[in-house]
């Protein structure tokens, strides 16, 4: 399951955020990739340990738990404290599918990438190339999404970023452990979700939407693993 969540940042906060960004201090990407990653990533990254990637890591996560797309998408158990990439001239990430498991830095504390997430800081008439190509079942799916939109998507996907031949492509990606480990069931919770919303919406005093809500907190008791 793949979902947008558009304007999850205003355009103030982007161009803060933005402002930042551009006068960062940026190494090799392949600095945090492993052997067979290192071998098709060509981009820039800010350091684990670097103040700012703290910094806007923190204020990202503040956003995430405030948004109840978000929160109804991804059911978040636990989410990696988010890193920042940098693509231009060229840079590329081939295809690769992220690690299954991550270590939080600085504590013993493990996360399960059940959803991968791209945050976008650039809009797409900044730069030519640079798409996020997502792998699955249903073929690939291409995304370029306007600056402060998120993307997200199955950890277990195939995906792959192509070369930026022009301009600069910022953005911050990050992983969360969902409550619901299936793909699958996270995608009925989140169909039955929306439907509760529109049911809600358009008829206020429905006796559908408590029961709809009923089956969908009992679903989410029976999947989710905490």
């Amino acid at each position: 399951m793949m979902i947008t969540i558009p304007d999850f940042l205003t355009p103030d906060e982007v161009r803060q955020c933005r402002e930042v960004l551009e006068k960062a201090s940026w190494q090799d990407g392949r600095a945090t990739a492993g052997d067979l990653a290192a071998k098709v990533k060509a981009n820039l990254q800010l350091a684990p340990d670097d103040p700012l990637t703290r910094q806007l890591g923190d204020f990202i996560l503040e956003r995430l738990g405030r948004n109840d797309r978000f929160m109804a998408a991804a059911l978040p158990l636990k989410v990696l404290p988010p890193r920042f990439n940098r693509y231009e001239g060229g840079g590329t990430y081939g295809n690769h599918v992220d690690n299954a498991i991550f270590s939080v830095p600085g504590t013993p504390h493990r996360i399960r990438s059940d959803i991968s997430s791209t945050l976008f800081f650039s809009d797409p008439d900044e730069y030519d190339g640079g798409e996020l190509v997502v792998e699955d079942t249903y073929g690939s799916h291409m995304v370029k999404l306007p600056a402060g939109h998120i993307i997200l998507y199955p950890g277990t996907s195939l995906h792959r970023v192509t070369p930026v031949t022009r301009g600069v492509r910022f953005a911050s990606f990050f992983w969360t452990q969902s409550l619901v480990r299936e793909d699958s069931q996270r995608a009925l919770l989140w169909e039955l979700d929306e439907s509760i919303r529109q049911v809600r919406m358009e008829t206020p005093e429905s006796e559908a939407a408590p029961r709809l809500m009923a089956v969908y907190h009992n679903l989410l008791r029976q999947w989710a693993n905490t």
